[in-house]
């Protein structure tokens, strides 16, 4: 599966780093790219459910870029629609096209908690609008968001509870900091954060905030901490109490989005937000976002005073083309049952690997995003992650991502599953998952 025979050869990645470098901050065009000076990955080409690198290294990949790849790289469907739109009409004007009702169109029959949307480039972007809008609405300026979600790269959500820096055993709260300098202090004071599944929390939290709470955002199944989900009976509580309090409900689906149902995590759960943010998968891995909801919420977008929404490259033709082809081919085909029959064959396949080994193992979330826990117990929230055994999880990922397997070695991501894997040997899965675990129990300091 991979020609990778050390465990990062370094002298081609090393020099394209240092060329990267004279013209980008640590030679990476985002931050999480950069996995060290001589492990820094570029990839010359992406195929169906596999990367391979300039060195001829191949991978098969549940990273999948964070999640956008749900059909698999270089989809022929979708790359078609996306060609003949350039070809037939070209990529941006700045007026509107019939293109975009005609995805709105498909993902509301996917998707009945939208009655109207609006387009984004990103996720960041999506939440940002939806969070803008839910202030319009409510004419309130405060937000609670939930520990363990990720919302986007920009100010305001670039806050989390420090659970590296935080003794559980000590007692207290994880403290709140930002996710590094940059960050105005003067954002922090717009949110409040609460623990997923604790109810009390959560209306206390509502309480301290007298009335001013104008949302509460959330990711029901955390995609950046793996995979922890909501209990049923939080997220019928969390929307009364949403609805009692005057506040609206915003659920974060730029992840779980057409990827662990056709309608989304609410689907799953059967409660429907105010509003909720799509990306990623929304158009198997080109920029296409989305946020939408409730008619008379997004109606507050409006001129003369109204809220104001827009962006240069919202809306263009070569994301809303993907996604049209995208949403079209989850409704109507198998898609997603291969990618939750795949991921359940895998989870079985770790789950024995596990077993066999004599390790405690919970798996959570759905099988198209599952995330893998070394413990005792089911994590019920991000804080429970912290007792989770994350140091032999990255010991063991890493060995992976030297045998042709590659993942996010952070315990706290999910493996991202595409139609693309349902060719995977899973007797070349179970080798490999044997010897690297084998490998990261021995490595493991006595």
């Amino acid at each position: 599966m991979s020609s990778l025979t050390s465990p990062f050869p370094g002298a081609s990645r090393a020099a394209r780093l240092q060329r990267a470098r004279q013209h980008m901050p640590m030679g990476v065009a985002e931050n999480y790219r950069y996995w060290g000076d001589d492990q820094t990955i570029f990839v010359k080409s992406m195929q169906g459910g596999s990367i391979t690198d300039f060195d001829g290294n191949t991978w098969v990949d549940f990273r999948l870029g964070y999640g956008p790849i749900i059909l698999g790289y270089r989809d022929p469907r979708v790359d078609a629609a996306v060609v003949a739109c350039i070809q037939e009409r070209g990529t941006i004007c700045g007026f509107s096209s019939d293109v975009e009702v005609d995805v709105i169109e498909t993902l509301k029959s996917m998707c009945p908690n939208i009655d109207t949307l609006r387009f984004a480039n990103s996720g960041t972007e999506a939440v940002m609008g939806a969070v803008r809008v839910a202030r319009g609405f409510t004419g309130r300026e405060h937000i609670i968001q939930v520990e363990g979600g990720f919302h986007g790269l920009y100010d305001e959500m670039m806050w989390k509870s420090d659970l590296e820096g935080w003794d559980a055993s000590a007692g207290g709260e994880p403290a709140v900091i930002p996710f590094g300098r940059g960050i105005p202090r003067a954002s922090r004071s717009l949110s409040g954060f609460v623990p997923l599944n604790d109810t009390a929390a959560l209306d206390a939290a509502f309480d301290a905030l007298d009335g001013d709470v104008a949302a509460v955002v959330l990711e029901p199944i955390q995609g950046n901490a793996g995979s922890i989900a909501s209990t049923d009976a939080y997220m019928a509580h969390l929307r009364e109490a949403c609805t009692a309090r005057g506040a609206l409900l915003i659920m974060d689906e730029v992840k779980t989005g057409f990827r662990v149902a056709k309608g989304g995590v609410q689907e799953l759960y059967g409660v429907h937000a105010d509003l909720t943010t799509y990306a990623k998968a929304m158009g198997n891995g080109y920029p296409v976002a989305a946020f939408g909801g409730r008619r008379d919420v997004m109606d507050v977008i409006s001129p003369n005073g109204g809220v104001v929404h827009g962006g240069t490259y919202t809306a263009n033709l070569i994301g809303l083309s993907a996604a049209r082809a995208t949403l079209e081919i989850l409704a109507t085909t198998d898609a997603l049952a291969t990618v939750n029959r795949v991921g359940e064959a895998i989870m079985g396949v770790l789950g024995g690997v596990f077993d066999r080994h004599g390790l405690a193992h919970q798996f959570a979330g759905p099988p198209s995003m599952f995330g893998v826990h070394l413990g005792e117990t089911v994590p019920q929230n991000y804080r429970d992650w912290k007792a989770t055994q994350s140091t032999l999880y990255e010991a063991f990922a890493k060995n992976l991502i030297r045998s042709g397997l590659m993942l996010e070695p952070d315990s706290r991501e999910p493996w991202f599953l595409c139609e693309a894997h349902a060719s995977l040997d899973l007797g070349w899965l179970e080798g490999i998952a044997d010897r690297a675990m084998a490998d990261a129990l021995d490595d493991l300091p006595r």
